[in-house]
């Protein structure tokens, strides 16, 4: 899987990331959920970086904090991995990219 880098939302050495993927989807890499191995926690500011007209294909839950949470495919494919600075606090999904329904 090759990732194209889109935005990360940086915050005292912490780094939510997204990426769109060569399958038409996004990786996106936030903090870890106890408990959940396919979740993360990632900034609601992360969102700004999506691709124009498209949108996250995955439930956001919102945590009252400023944050989201939400799941996927948890990342196993060690081509993409190699290509993202994953410190061990955090880690990453693969969710489906949808075109942005006009409201």
């Amino acid at each position: 899987m090759r990732l194209t880098f889109l935005g990360k939302e940086s915050q005292g050495g912490q780094s939510p990331t997204l990426y769109a993927t060569d399958r038409e989807t996004y990786v996106v890499q936030g903090w870890r959920v106890s408990g959940e191995i396919t979740s993360v926690e990632i900034p609601h500011g992360l969102l700004r970086f999506l691709e124009a007209g498209t949108e996250l294909a995955a439930t956001l839950r919102d945590t009252g904090a400023n944050t989201y949470y939400l799941s996927g495919a948890p990342v196993t494919d060690e081509a993409a991995l190699a290509q993202m600075d994953l410190p061990a606090h955090e880690t990453c999904v693969e969710v489906g990219k949808a075109k942005r329904v006009a409201d």
